[in-house]
């Protein structure tokens, strides 16, 4: 048997009254993600344990069988297992976003979706001028960057994602608690050096959002992972734009496959990564492939984006994994879903439970849900699961 878990980050959400009524889901045209669910058995999952925040990390963790309650210690620390950024027992990762500010606003959490090379030379430019003994910054992709504060530095600090504030007043929101002022002023020194940097100068004149504050949220320490082959007795690997979910499979003991041309945008390599995942299952048992581009639609609050990367992530990977399923003389499963409901009409993550559907080559049974949407797999045999079982669900059933 091979396994395909095919994750759209961010895709559920609410209805939305320019749409009729309907969700984005609803409203997408995604015949195959329909089909898999109309063949095969759905139900809703709860991705995010009480008690924690609706992010990705939690989320992702959640989907890829490693229940937060018992793996979780922060965003960054997955982030840096990535980067290949090791950690030592009291170093605390941060993630170090590059944001816009304006009028004392954070007007855009991505700076305009930065470029990968322009960034690279901001955050070395930080490390330059800021780092001391006590603090490091490593460039990661577009904005999403890592800083690590030695000696337990800011474990304790109270930090607020930057997507969660888009348009309120930064005061409001700046690091708080124990270590809070130390943060709060290095936000403020990143602007200075930021500002007049010749990377924003350049992108203030082709009128693009310059990178002129860096925010930094999510931090935590290294955690332990058992291996995914222990838990589940599979052999895996992970295809992802986004360091966070490369770092849950370095941790995992999964195959991280870099995928040339995936941005974690509109613009990301679909083919690509169809066809990375195709590939590595010649040789392992199971694959996550995960696209971020409807969740970064949703942070901006377009309805026409968010169709758009739905669409495509049906059109571009799920039907190519699914005609690949279809022909292969070995059985196959794909479980197809969100991480998270990220709802135009909030731009931010909620903790609502998430549709999923799961369709195997080798069974006709079906629970015949009609299509795959928030509402419709309510009907399902599979009611609400606990997403971290999701996994051992899949592989015990023979």
């Amino acid at each position: 048997m091979k396994y395909a878990v095919l994750i759209g980050d961010g895709m559920a959400d609410y209805p939305i009254e320019k749409l009729g009524g309907k969700t984005i889901l609803q409203a997408a045209r995604t015949p195959a993600m329909d089909y898999i669910a109309a063949h095969g058995k759905t139900g809703l999952a709860k991705t995010v344990p009480d008690g924690f925040s609706p992010g990705s990390d939690v989320a992702n963790m959640s989907i890829i069988g490693y229940d937060p309650v018992v793996y979780y210690s922060g965003r960054a620390p997955l982030e840096a297992a990535s980067m290949g950024v090791a950690l030592a027992a009291d170093d605390v990762a941060f993630r170090c976003n590059l944001v816009t500010i304006e009028h004392g606003r954070i007007n855009d959490y991505s700076a305009g979706h930065i470029s990968s090379d322009e960034a690279k030379i901001l955050i070395e430019t930080l490390d330059t001028e800021l780092s001391t003994e006590e603090l490091s910054f490593y460039p990661g992709i577009s904005y999403r960057h890592l800083m690590v504060a030695r000696k337990d530095l800011g474990i304790e600090t109270e930090c607020t994602p930057p997507h969660d504030i888009t348009e309120k007043k930064i005061e409001e929101y700046l690091p708080s608690g124990k270590d809070g002022k130390f943060f709060s002023g290095l936000i403020e020194a990143s602007m200075v050096v930021l500002e007049l940097h010749p990377v924003n100068l350049k992108r203030v004149e082709e009128s693009k959002n310059p990178a002129n504050s860096i925010w930094v949220w999510g931090q935590g320490h290294a955690p332990k992972f058992t291996p995914f082959r222990e838990l589940y007795g599979k052999t895996g690997a992970i295809i992802s734009a986004v360091d966070l979910l490369k770092g849950i499979g370095v941790y995992a003991g999964l195959d991280v496959i870099e995928v040339p041309g995936a941005t974690g945008y509109l613009d990301t390599n679909y083919e690509g990564k169809a066809s990375a995942a195709i590939e590595i299952l010649k040789t392992r048992d199971l694959v996550f492939v995960h696209v971020e581009a409807p969740d970064e639609a949703g942070h901006e609050g377009s309805i026409d984006k968010k169709l758009q990367a739905v669409e495509d992530f049906d059109s571009r990977i799920v039907a190519p994994i699914l005609k690949h399923a279809e022909a292969s003389t070995e059985p196959f499963t794909i479980l197809v879903l969100p991480d998270h409901p990220t709802p135009i009409s909030l731009k931010t993550h909620t903790r609502d439970p998430i549709p999923f559907a799961v369709y195997r080559t080798d069974k006709s049974d079906s629970d015949k849900t009609e299509a795959f949407d928030e509402e419709s797999v309510k009907k399902g045999s599979m009611g609400l699961v606990k997403a971290s079982d999701l996994i051992g669900i899949l592989v015990k059933d023979k």
